[in-house]
């Protein structure tokens, strides 16, 4: 029976470790400056405007099932539409006072939220414990897996305490009653005008294609002058331990004032370097060499170093003068590294391991990996969108699944 005078509930391990990791992948390749301060965001409108619509997959399944249980828990089934889907993290710094997700008028629309953790309080980071105003539970300490489902109104007033390290990394859904504010609708129109019924599956049709650059520049509001802060994906590429070479910069010094043209050197081709080796690919972008890093973070646990052999044709050797360029370029796109180290702390002490045991070879085979899960997904999507756009809504199509 839900207790009315503050309806909430508290699932445990409600999605499992690897739907975590695979979101988590998810955000840390495509994440852009946020709704507030240090906080960052991924929308799947922004998947697709970026031409990474096969990312939605993963989403669909947990859209679903959290719907259903909300609809349940609250009584309401068949009246529900999902209003926002989001995968958003909390970095140092960022923390939110008592309030309630309606107390501003142009968000009326929504009545119920679940937030989903995807990372746990005392492991991935500290601080960012949710509390409620009134009634039970007062609290919740972030654990991977659980969601937390309340009515977003007046009788669930709440505040999440500062994040003091780390990063909190929640999927969070809002809910409306309000057909007009259907997200899937949306979403389905966004597909139908990006030619995603193509037949297309040749991997250069499936590369990510970034956003404005100023979206990926922290903090924001030096994003129209790039003269303090860092870009984004530079910045979790060289907290993995990677720098990056674009063979078509200008020879830029970091007194030069940086340009949106010189910013646009992201946009073009560019290749990944670890300490005094170059690797030999090249990426078409820097959103495309952020998803093959990530994906490698993600999976590369489970390949055996046995599985690859070691090739020296994948890597090159620096010079000084190779070195002191890719030295410059971080200057250049991570004009404060301190500032970096303390919003994306290494807490687990995986960058260090894999330093350790960078193996160039594993990295290359997990570009053909990444390539091979880009295209299973994509499939999926040209699979299920007939059905999507007949009945105006995203749901798991079981033809589609192995």
């Amino acid at each position: 029976m839900v207790e009315t005078e503050h309806p909430r509930l508290l699932l445990h391990q409600f999605i499992s470790p690897d739907l975590c990791k695979e979101l988590e992948f998810i955000h840390k390749s495509c994440s852009t400056t946020g709704y507030r301060s240090n906080v960052f965001s991924t929308t799947l409108s922004h998947l697709i405007a970026t031409n990474s619509s096969q990312l939605i997959i993963p989403f669909v399944s947990i859209r679903e099932r959290l719907k259903e249980k909300v609809e349940e828990f609250f009584g309401c089934e068949f009246e529900l539409f999902i209003e926002f889907t989001g995968l958003i993290s909390w970095t140092r710094g960022a923390s939110i006072g008592w309030h309630s997700d309606d107390n501003r008028p142009y968000l009326k629309q929504r009545h119920f939220a679940a937030v989903c953790y995807l990372n746990s309080y005392g492991i991935d980071f500290e601080g960012g414990v949710f509390h409620f105003q009134h009634g039970k539970p007062a609290s919740v300490a972030p654990m991977t897996g659980d969601v937390l489902i309340y009515t977003a109104d007046s009788r669930n007033i709440h505040s999440v305490d500062e994040i003091i390290d780390g990063e909190r990394l929640t999927l969070t859904l809002w809910f409306t009653r309000d057909a007009s504010h259907d997200e899937d609708a949306k979403l389905i129109s966004f597909l139908s005008s990006t030619l995603l019924d193509s037949s297309d599956t040749n991997i250069n049709h499936l590369l990510p294609s970034p956003a404005s650059n100023n979206m990926y520049w922290f903090p924001p509001d030096q994003a129209s002058n790039y003269q303090s802060g860092f870009d984004l994906r530079c910045a979790r590429i060289y907290i993995a331990g990677y720098d990056i070479y674009c063979s078509r910069d200008k020879g830029y010094s970091l007194a030069d004032d940086l340009s949106d043209s010189f910013v646009e050197l992201l946009n073009e081709p560019l290749q990944l370097a670890w300490r005094n080796q170059l690797l030999k690919k090249e990426f078409v972008n820097i959103l495309h060499a952020l998803q093959v890093l990530q994906f490698y973070y993600w999976k590369h646990t489970e390949w055996q170093p046995s599985d690859y052999k070691a090739n020296n044709d994948d890597v090159v050797q620096m010079s000084e003068s190779l070195l002191e360029r890719i030295q410059n370029l971080k200057l250049q796109f991570v004009r404060n590294y301190r500032s970096v180290e303390a919003i994306f702390p290494d807490r687990t002490g995986g960058r260090s391991l894999l330093e350790q045991s960078i193996d160039w070879a594993s990295f290359s085979a997990a570009n053909v990996a990444w390539e091979a899960y880009t295209s299973k997904l994509h499939q999926e999507i040209l699979n299920s969108f007939p059905e999507w756009k007949m009945h105006n809504s995203m749901f798991s199509n079981p033809s589609t699944e192995s």
